[in-house]
C-alpha cells in the first residue's frame, strides 16, 4: 500500500483524459486515444504488469516504468491481484502516489484495471501454500472450499475481499475496471449451468461494487475462452454475458470490456468466427463491436516470442518502425476493434521503445487487411 495509508479518490473522466491527451499526448497521432464505453480517452498502448521476480529492484523498476509510460503518453495500466504475490499492484500504487502528489498527473487522467479470481500470496511464496490458503481465505470464511477449482474462485465475498485487497494495494478509492479473471477455470470440473449460475453470482457482485463506488465498470479477462471454438467445452459466449448482465445491472450495467490474448501469433479474434450473436456466427471482435464492448488485448508480443525473428513480410506491410517488438504491437493496435493492445512493460528502457509505435498512427484498415490477403 502507497505508504501514507490514504487512498486517492476519483476515477478516470473523459474531461481528465482529454486534458492527458492534450497536454502528454498533443504531439501523438489523435488516433492513438480511442474511448471507453463513451467515457475516457484512453491510450491504444497499455503498461502489462504480470512477469518479474517478486523482489524489491522489480518493484521499483515497475514503479519507474510506471512513471515513464504516464509521461509517453500511455494512460492505461493494467494488472491484477496474484501478479507477482501482490507485488505489482503495491508498485503501481506507489507511482501513481508519486506521480500524482506531485501534480505530474491527475486521478482523472489515468485507467487502472485490475482483476481477481486465482487466490494471491502476500508479497512471498509461503512455505506452505496450502496452510497460507486454509489460513488466510477458508478459516476466515473469505471463502468455501466448495467454491474452489484449483486456486480459482469467483464467489461474490471473495471477489468483495479481493476488491479490497486491490484497492488498498494501489491507494485508490475506485478502480475504473475490474475483471473477473480466467473463469474459464473453472469449466474444467463444472458443467455448464452451475459455472454460469457461479458468473451470474460474480456480476451481481460486480454490479453491487460499482454501486458502492469500489468499481466504475466491470468485464471478462480471459485467456482461452474467447478463443475456443462454440460448442467446446471451455467456450465462452459474448452474447451469454451481455445478456447475463443486463438481466443482473439493467439496460444501464456496467459489463463494458474484455481482455483477452491476441497477436501476430494468435489471431483468432479477428479472423475466427467463433461466436454466435443473434443466431449468426461472427467473430469475437465483431460481437463486441456489436454488442458495444471494449476490448483490451493481452500477451500483444506473446511474452516475448514476437520480439524478434518476425518474417520480413511482416516489416514489408507494417512500415515506419525499426523493432519487431513495435510492429508486433502495431499489428495489434491497427485490427479493427480492438481498443488497447496491452504489453508487459517492467523496466523504463521497455517503455521508450513500446511508446514509440504511439507516435505513428495505426494502420489502415485497408493496409491492415493485406496481412491476411494471400500474395
Amino acid at each position: 500500500m502507497p505508504h501514507n495509508g490514504r487512498m486517492i479518490a476519483g476515477v478516470a473522466t473523459f474531461d481528465g483524459t482529454e486534458r492527458y491527451a492534450s497536454r502528454i499526448g498533443g504531439r501523438l497521432p489523435a488516433d492513438h486515444f480511442r474511448r471507453l464505453d463513451g467515457g475516457p480517452r484512453i491510450s491504444s498502448l497499455g503498461i502489462g504488469t504480470y512477469l518479474g521476480r517478486e523482489d524489491a529492484a522489480t518493484d521499483v523498476a515497475y514503479q519507474q516504468a510506471v512513471t515513464r509510460a504516464l509521461e509517453r503518453g500511455i494512460n492505461v495500466i493494467d494488472t491484477a491481484v496474484n501478479y507477482r504475490f501482490q507485488r505489482s499492484e503495491r508498485a503501481i500504487g506507489a507511482a501513481l502516489e508519486t506521480v500524482i502528489g506531485r501534480g505530474f498527473v491527475a486521478r482523472d487522467e489515468v485507467i487502472v484495471a485490475t482483476k481477481g479470481g486465482f487466490i494471491p500470496f502476500d508479497g512471498v511464496m509461503p512455505r506452505d501454500a496450502r496452510a497460507y490458503i486454509v489460513e488466510t481465505y477458508l478459516q476466515s470464511r473469505i471463502v468455501d472450499a466448495a467454491e474452489v477449482v484449483g486456486t480459482h474462485c469467483m464467489a461474490p465475498k471473495f471477489l468483495a475481499d479481493q476488491i479490497e485487497r486491490s484497492r488498498k494495494n494501489l491507494g485508490l478509492e475506485t478502480l475504473d475496471v475490474y475483471y473477473v479473471h480466467n473463469p474459464e477455470t473453472q469449466l474444467a470440473e463444472l458443467e455448464r449451468p452451475d459455472f454460469m449460475a457461479r458468473l451470474r453470482r460474480a456480476f451481481e457482485a460486480m454490479e453491487a461494487a460499482v454501486a458502492g463506488k469500489k468499481i466504475v465498470r466491470y468485464g471478462v479477462a480471459a485467456w482461452e475462452g474467447f478463443h475456443a471454438d462454440h460448442g467446446t467445452p471451455g467456450h465462452l459466449s459474448l452474447e451469454e454475458m451481455v445478456s447475463m448482465a443486463r438481466d443482473v445491472g439493467g439496460a444501464d450495467h456496467h459489463f463494458r470490456v474484455i481482455q483477452l490474448p491476441h497477436n501476430l501469433a494468435k489471431p483468432e479474434p479477428f479472423i475466427r468466427a467463433n461466436q454466435q450473436l443473434a443466431g449468426e456466427m461472427v467473430t469475437l471482435l465483431e460481437a463486441a463491436r456489436r454488442l458495444g464492448i471494449y476490448v483490451m488485448a493481452s500477451a500483444s508480443v506473446y511474452q516475448g516470442q514476437l520480439t524478434r525473428n518476425l518474417p520480413p513480410v511482416v516489416a514489408q506491410f507494417i512500415p515506419g518502425l525499426e523493432s519487431d517488438a513495435q510492429r508486433a504491437l502495431q499489428f495489434v493496435r491497427s485490427t479493427p476493434g480492438i481498443g488497447t493492445a496491452l504489453v508487459g512493460m517492467k523496466s523504463a528502457a521497455h517503455v521508450e521503445e513500446n511508446a514509440e509505435v504511439a507516435g505513428v498512427s495505426p494502420l489502415l484498415p485497408a493496409d491492415f487487411a493485406k496481412l491476411f490477403t494471400p500474395a
